[in-house]
């Protein structure tokens, strides 16, 4: 699996961000997706997770009720919907894919397939 992030960019503290994630490959179904996002000077942490079928989702503490993960299977691609950002949700996101849905924890390690980050720098 290849994966294409995007979507990031510059804006300011309140407004909304939406990152697409695109997938190579017939077997995209069939992958849990995840976003994780590192800022400068911290470790890596996980974002939201989207199990292969996209009926099951999971937001970390500091994003939920902010941010909304969803897929598009006929079309590869996950999303990262964010709203109300905040100047500490300045980082690269990072999309990321697995066939296990319980690997998008921590930090990723357990993860196997990573897309190339994309920036998010929120302004206060």
């Amino acid at each position: 699996v290849q994966l294409q992030a995007s979507g990031g960019g510059l804006v300011q503290a309140g407004d909304s961000l939406r990152l697409s994630c695109q997938a190579s490959g017939r077997t995209f179904s069939s992958y849990s997706m995840g976003w994780f996002r590192q800022a400068p000077g911290k470790e890596r942490e996980f974002v939201a997770r989207i199990s292969a079928s996209g009926r099951v989702t999971h937001h970390a503490d500091p994003v939920q009720g902010r941010f909304t993960i969803s897929r598009d299977n006929a079309k590869n691609t996950v999303y990262l919907q964010m709203g109300s950002l905040k100047p500490e949700d300045t980082a690269v996101y990072y999309c990321a894919a697995d066939p296990a849905y319980s690997a998008f924890t921590g930090g990723g390690q357990s993860v196997n397939y990573w897309g190339k980050g994309t920036l998010v720098t929120v302004s206060s």
